[in-house]
């Protein structure tokens, strides 16, 4: 009976390390049981994303679900619904049972804040202490916009200050002491209207009923030193407050400076939140296709997968941007999604078969204009003609397609060159490029690639970083340790994407991740590290735990 008995152990302890393999290899939704043999691509045994929770709208490319926020008093998530407009309310919970390695979550719909008497659509949420603080923009293209304070628990209307036009993003200071908006600012689409950007800056130090607003605007002037650092200011008869527009804030975790990107500016603009005043405008520069690592896929019609150097510079244009501190030194990593102004009554794209290319810089013009290699690529005409005599001499992409990091300085330390495309090369080569839909394998590589746009950063232990990157196009996320700035680890990519699913009727799990928010092990109704994902064209909002040894 003893030899029995450990035979029986072995064996068990023997089932048990083959599901565990069989764990890791293929990823499992413990929320609905389904298997997805393609998603779960892990490079670092030490790291691993497990889906554990799902919410859905059963709303398609609605952006039913954009930003997310979770608030550790009432364990509830709050997510921009744009499509209501609204707030919804999602209480999670640890659902009290274990599915393999993993622990799922509950998730609950449990009402939504209507905004509806605030203005027009709402763009972003932030939360600090039991506040909900939410961006709503007016309806008039040309009108001030409003930043609305909800209590978490009863989901009342504590106060609303009007900021400046179109607030796109909004975010607390670590210390909650003040909120900080990006006002967009955007034109109308005949471009015959063009509000002025701004950042507001929200000061709640005597409390949410005593907040006190000041708007920092940009001037008015044509910007033409800013110009000649290599500031993107191109808008037509726009002065420099028209022309910028912010779109991302991140704040030190000292609460003193805030870092704005403008992203179709090329630029960071950085503040001083304790005299709140504008400190400087930081150009990005670009990226050079030639160097080695640096290459890209430009073409949507070469017949598959062609990652090469190009002839190209790459502006960065971030969507997302976040930081974080290392050895006393502040560093801002971007997601260089890129953007561009297309407007009816201005646009600045053209394909490279479109525009004259300097026969002196380009002697090889009429064969990088071809279909195959350049001549598909989206570039701008609002740049690259240096001598003023009518063609090209520079060919600009779009867009970075990589996360990088800066100093505090503006100084690039580390950009991902060419990862993105190489990890879809090597991972998910059916899907590489694709654009969220089913047969659309390298649709996008004659735009911006997978266009990184959703960015987090998060701290496990006393001195390990993660960055968890989203792919809006292709879908998913990526993560990098970016504990040593100038050499970060690539961990692996995970994606909540069914292949064989379609998008429109709700099969295809999770499309165009728009927002990430991390919860930590003492905030997480499961004891552990969590990843929230926000998906804008699927309209769910994703759980995933996350397993790293530090």
């Amino acid at each position: 009976m003893i030899i029995i008995g450990k035979k029986l152990v072995t064996f068990v302890l023997f089932l048990l390390f083959v599901f565990s393999i069989f764990f890791v290899i293929f990823q499992t939704d413990v929320t609905s049981g389904k298997t997805n043999y393609n998603n779960k691509q892990i490079l670092n045994t030490d790291f691993d994303l497990v889906r554990v929770g799902n919410y859905k709208t059963d709303l398609f490319d609605e952006s039913a679900a954009e930003i997310v926020k979770f608030d550790p008093i009432t364990n509830k998530l709050f997510i921009v619904n744009a499509q209501k407009p609204g707030i919804d309310v999602v209480k999670i919970s640890n659902n009290g049972r274990m599915s393999g390695f993993a622990q799922p979550v509950k998730m609950e719909y449990e009402s939504t804040i209507d905004l509806s008497s605030l203005g027009g659509t709402v763009n972003s949420v932030s939360i600090h202490n039991g506040v909900v603080a939410v961006a709503v923009q007016a309806q008039a293209v040309d009108e001030n916009g409003v930043v609305g304070f909800y209590d978490t628990k009863t989901l009342e209307l504590m106060n609303s200050v009007e900021v400046g036009v179109l607030p796109d993003m909004l975010t607390f200071t670590p210390d909650g002491k003040k909120v900080i908006t990006a006002n967009e600012g955007q034109p109308n689409d005949d471009y015959s209207i063009d509000p002025e950007g701004s950042v507001s800056i929200i000061d709640l130090t005597n409390g949410i009923d005593n907040a006190n607003h000041k708007l920092v605007r940009f001037g008015q002037g044509s910007g033409e030193d800013l110009k000649k650092r290599g500031v993107r200011i191109y808008g037509p008869s726009a002065n420099v407050a028209q022309d910028f527009e912010p779109e991302y804030i991140t704040v030190t975790s000292d609460s003193k400076k805030a870092y704005v990107a403008l992203q179709e500016n090329n630029a960071f603009a950085v503040y001083d939140l304790e005299k709140q005043t504008l400190v400087e405008i930081i150009p990005l520069g670009t990226k050079n296709h030639m160097l080695p690592g640096y290459g890209f896929d430009a073409s949507d019609k070469d017949g598959g997968i062609n990652i090469r150097n190009w002839p190209t510079l790459g502006y960065f244009m971030p969507d997302s941007i976040d930081n974080y501190t290392v050895d006393g030194k502040t560093y801002i990593v971007t997601a260089n999604e890129g953007d561009t102004r297309d407007y009816d009554g201005y646009s600045e794209e053209a394909r490279v078969s479109d525009i004259m290319l300097d026969s002196t810089v380009f002697p090889n013009a009429e064969e990088l204009q071809k279909d195959e290699n350049l001549g598909r690529l989206l570039t701008t005409t609002a740049n690259g003609d240096t001598d003023g005599d009518g063609d090209h001499d520079i060919i600009y992409s779009i867009g970075g397609r990589s996360m990088s990091i800066f100093d505090e300085k503006g100084s690039l330390i580390w950009d991902s060159g060419d990862q993105i495309a190489r990890m879809q090369a090597t991972l998910i080569p059916e899907m590489f490029n694709a654009n969220g839909e089913e047969d659309s394998k390298d649709s996008r590589s004659d735009a911006k690639g997978a266009e990184p746009e959703a960015l987090k950063i998060a701290k496990f232990g006393n001195n390990q970083w993660i960055a968890f990157l989203g792919l809006e196009r292709v879908g998913g996320i990526m993560a990098y340790n970016i504990t040593n700035p100038k050499s970060p680890e690539f961990l692996g990519y995970t994606s909540g994407r069914y292949w064989d699913g379609i998008a429109e009727d709700g099969t295809a799990g999770d499309l165009a991740p728009e927002g990430i928010e991390y919860i930590s092990p003492s905030d997480s109704p499961t004891g552990r590290p969590l990843l929230v994902v926000a998906n804008e064209v699927s309209g769910n909002t994703t759980v995933w735990e996350i397993n790293f040894t530090p």
